[in-house]
């Protein structure tokens, strides 16, 4: 069976069967192949998790050391 990548408007990516119809909210990102093929593809490409409104909005994870709490 081949499929196709697809993504949707928050940049989150699956597979669909080639030859059907996508669904709404979802667009073909061009590549396509066995399954195994397009998961490695989408393991390649898809680097950061979070859905694109969470990476716009700077609702990223704290990084570097805690605060250091004084006076206590």
């Amino acid at each position: 069976m081949s499929y196709r990548v697809v993504v949707n408007h928050e940049e989150q990516y699956s597979i669909w069967p080639a030859g059907q119809d996508l669904p709404d909210g979802w667009r073909a990102d061009g590549f396509s192949g066995g399954k195994e093929d397009c998961l490695a593809h989408i393991d390649k490409v898809w680097t950061d998790m979070r859905p694109l409104g969470a990476r716009n909005t700077g609702a990223e994870a704290v990084t570097g050391p805690a605060p250091e709490v004084t006076g206590v």
